[in-house]
């Protein structure tokens, strides 16, 4: 198990993806946010949604903004629709993927 920089607990299961920044070689760098997953059809891949504010200099407010991003979900964290999760960014993974899944902070209620 490798050290990634961040203090975070690393998975309880092991996997084998080259992806992945605990088990392989991918390294991280650059931002992270936190968010929750929106979609998960994709093989290995997550739509994870943040919001965030943004002033609005001419009416001395704040909007709600979203934005998607779309992250690479390794085996071992395995994260499913509706779980709170924290991305990392790092090299691009494919055309659309430049961030990947490195901890679920809180596990959707199973129903």
């Amino acid at each position: 198990m490798r050290e990634i920089g961040l203090k975070i607990q690393p998975p309880a299961e092991k996997c084998d993806d080259p992806n992945c920044p605990w088990h392989g070689y991918l390294k991280l760098h650059g931002r992270y946010f936190e968010g929750v997953i929106v979609s998960d059809k994709g093989k290995k891949t997550v739509v994870v949604e943040r919001q965030h504010y943004h002033y609005l200099k001419k009416y001395e407010r704040y909007e709600l903004r979203r934005s998607r991003i779309h992250a690479h979900n390794p085996e071992c964290i395995d994260a499913k629709v509706g779980d709170r999760v924290l991305i990392a960014e790092s090299r691009p993974i494919s055309k659309t993927k430049s961030f990947v899944v490195v901890a679920v902070t809180k596990r959707a209620e199973e129903v």
